[in-house]
């Protein structure tokens, strides 16, 4: 069934390229996207041919169908090539026009190709400029309208294609050095976007949804040309920070904090906004400190765990232990750059043993900074609360612990000796039986295993003088 199935699309296909009456295609085409449906029979609708004879349906005309797609077809029943240009068109703003365009960038990596040569970005910025009716002031700067009515339903939907079109074809520019026409392109296409973080749509789900594509878009752009983010005029009612509008970072904060209480698909839904906040806070002074004061608030209350409670710290710390490891690397990263990517700072507000995963993968166990971060000298000021509890945080937990009786108190000193060297014993065992693994920090900061180098003649006396061999078996 699912080979006639194949063949019907494949039928379909070559008769919606005749010359049909507008009622025949309307019914064509119906049961065209019925059948579309049983994705285990897709393959005649991926090819260049099927892809772009419905391209030109939905009114895109200006993509040409690759040589040689004809060959296979029945002579006499082929679209007009004459129909088909090679310079790329935008279309007209319909909303099944730019899912369709959305597609094929999607499937067909040499028309993202064409759309980054043929100033693809220029003209989706100028379709998304235009869907929502965006007024300029001054350079890169998009205005708003407070008094304006929630966009629409039709047209956020309109404007979440064109989003993700954009990110299909920019999604590897941010590794890229900009020249200076495509660094104006790409931070007129940031103020766009900015706008779009701000915008009230007709429900809060659309405005999630178009705000989660817009972040998409933004973390594919190049890092320098985000500066337009922070260089709109302060307003009445605008966040501020030293001086700086934090509309767009206040935005994407409450965004971030939304996803995280979601708890669901957390690596698409969160690590897109989480990295755009880490390179963000590494390239500008002011968002760093903002977010900050936000989201590391000078200590207080040091009796819980850092991971517990429904801070936003707290929070982030937890998805420092997530067994998605891109997850917890991403949590983790922006909490090390907002402590400026010191060992010591990250330790205070994470608790060390959150933070040893990082720092084992950064080969920063023995401590230190970064050397190649370039951040201001400003201090991590303490408050009394903290400074007079800071003696009795334990740094492994990150918190003030409860006074522990002293187990050796009484001993002798031989006594003490000896039950060191019988817990040395029990470790070594351990690890000679590969239960544990027991490794140690090298000079450079990174953990390397001991491979056996507590076992010696001292520690196999022990073992013989103070348990028989039904106790060591036990």
């Amino acid at each position: 069934k699912r080979e006639e199935r194949g063949r019907a699309k494949l039928t379909l296909v070559w008769f919606i390229r005749t010359q049909l009456q507008p009622g025949v295609l309307k019914v064509t085409l119906r049961t065209l996207r019925i059948l579309s449906r049983d994705r285990q029979a897709l393959a005649p609708l991926v090819t260049d041919t099927a892809l772009l004879t419905l391209a030109h349906l939905g009114g895109i005309t200006s993509l040409p169908i690759p040589e040689g797609q004809e060959e296979d077809e029945e002579e006499g029943h082929d679209a007009e090539r004459e129909d088909y240009g090679y310079v790329l068109a935008l279309p007209s703003g319909q909303f099944y026009e730019l899912r369709l365009l959305f597609l094929l960038t999607a499937l067909r990596p040499e028309l993202r190709v064409q759309l980054q040569q043929e100033r693809g970005v220029s003209m989706l910025t100028a379709a998304l400029e235009q869907c929502l009716s965006a007024r300029w002031g001054e350079e890169y700067e998009v205005l708003s309208d407070h008094s304006a009515p929630p966009v629409s339903k039709e047209v956020s939907q309109r404007a979440v294609e064109i989003l993700k079109t954009l990110f299909n074809i920019t999604y590897s520019f941010h590794r890229q050095e900009p020249d200076e026409e495509d660094a104006a392109l790409y931070r007129r296409l940031a103020a766009v976007l900015r706008h779009c973080l701000l915008l009230t749509c007709d429900g809060e789900e659309l405005t999630e949804e178009i705000q989660g594509h817009t972040v998409n878009v933004l973390s594919a752009l190049p890092l320098q040309c985000l500066d337009v983010l922070l260089s709109v005029r302060l307003t009445e009612g605008s966040q501020e920070w030293e001086g700086v509008n934090m509309d767009t970072v206040h935005t994407l904060l409450t965004f971030m904090e939304r996803r995280l209480d979601r708890g669901q698909k957390l690596k698409e839904k969160l690590t897109p906004v989480l990295n755009l906040l880490t390179e963000s806070c590494r390239a500008h002074r002011e968002t760093r400190h903002y977010l900050r004061q936000q989201i590391l608030p000078p200590l207080r209350d040091v009796a819980l765990r850092p991971e517990q409670g429904a801070t936003v710290r707290g929070r982030l710390v937890r998805l420092m232990t997530h067994m998605d490891t891109d997850i917890k690397h991403c949590a983790a990263e922006l909490l090390f750059v907002l402590c400026k990517e010191n060992v010591s700072r990250f330790v205070k507000y994470t608790g060390y043993g959150n933070a040893a995963g990082l720092l084992a993968a950064r080969g920063l166990l023995s401590g230190g900074q970064v050397t190649h971060a370039q951040y201001s000298s400003d201090s991590d000021s303490d408050t009394e609360e903290y400074r007079e509890a800071k003696r009795r945080i334990n740094p492994v937990t990150g918190r003030v612990e409860e006074e522990q009786p002293d187990p050796m108190e009484g001993m002798t000193e031989q006594e003490k000796e000896q039950e060191a060297l019988r817990l040395i014993s029990l470790f070594n065992r351990l690890s000679r039986d590969k239960i544990i693994q027991p490794v140690g920090v090298m000079t450079g900061g990174g953990l390397e295993p001991l491979c056996g180098q507590m076992r010696g003649s001292t520690v196999e006396e022990v073992e013989s003088e103070g348990e028989s061999e039904e106790e060591r078996e036990k």
